[in-house]
């Protein structure tokens, strides 16, 4: 780090330090109090990468950055843990888990780096299974492509995409027995094992499962947007109107390319 770079940083520490000492709402929060703040401007770093807004994501880099120093501040006055440990942490496991870069280990791809890391956070960690460490608050449609990547590290994975696609259409075949039934606890179940099946597909294509799912939310958005905007948020008319004239309006918006 040069100098510049290692002033700033102290100085970010002492303006968090000084905060805590003689801001009112900086001196009350918490660890836990916290949690929420973390997650907020988390998905506001994603929210901007996929905007491809470069000028913005700085900024957002920051915020997310302040809950990091935040957190350490507090766990150094409760004597739990301090920024130092914290970084001395973090730099022990990069080098631990990167053996190709700073050691003899030979990696011929990506995929041999991501095979390594994991064995060696398992080990280092003492983990009982490879499915541990996936964090329960983690959003279901990431959390289940991330079990079943692990899962696949121990080829218990499907050996083609048809062979899943194939899957899918058995999860479909069990759900509408399911609705036929009126089982309601298997319509859920099912419905589950579609989804499952549906983040296994994105796996084999390569497509992040959620990131996926957030961008055809955001075009949702959009496109109802226009057309609320077409009948002047007016949503009595929009109901009067019926599914032909408004999905005519959703077709304009398309259209539009938005």
């Amino acid at each position: 780090m040069n100098t510049i770079l290692s002033d700033k940083f102290i100085k970010l520490v002492e303006i968090m330090d000084r905060l805590r000492k003689e801001c009112p709402w900086d001196r009350e929060q918490t660890h836990e109090t916290l949690r929420k703040y973390i997650l907020e401007e988390a998905y506001e770093v994603v929210e901007t990468i996929d905007k491809k807004n470069w000028e913005d994501l700085g900024e957002e880099l920051g915020d997310l950055l302040l809950q990091i120093i935040f957190q350490s501040v507090i766990g150094k006055e409760s004597g739990e843990f301090s920024l130092e440990s914290v970084i001395d942490t973090l730099n022990k496991k990069l080098v631990e888990r990167h053996p190709h870069v700073f050691g003899n280990k030979k990696v011929d791809s990506a995929k041999d780096v991501e095979s390594n890391w994991e064995h060696i956070k398992l080990k280092n960690k003492q983990r009982k299974s490879l499915l541990d460490g996936v964090p329960k608050i983690t959003p279901a449609l990431l959390c289940a492509q991330r079990l079943q990547e692990r899962a696949a590290r121990v080829s218990f994975d499907w050996d083609h995409l048809t062979d899943v696609i194939g899957k899918l259409e058995e999860e479909l075949k069990e759900l509408k027995k399911a609705i036929d039934e009126n089982n309601r606890r298997d319509m859920e179940e099912e419905m589950g094992d579609i989804l499952f099946s549906l983040v296994n597909i994105s796996r084999f294509l390569e497509i992040s499962a959620e990131d996926s799912l957030r961008k055809s939310n955001e075009k949702f958005t959009r496109r109802f947007k226009y057309i609320e905007d077409s009948f002047d948020n007016n949503y009595e008319q929009m109901k009067k109107a019926g599914l032909k004239e408004l999905d005519k309006k959703w077709e304009e918006a398309k259209k539009k390319d938005l």
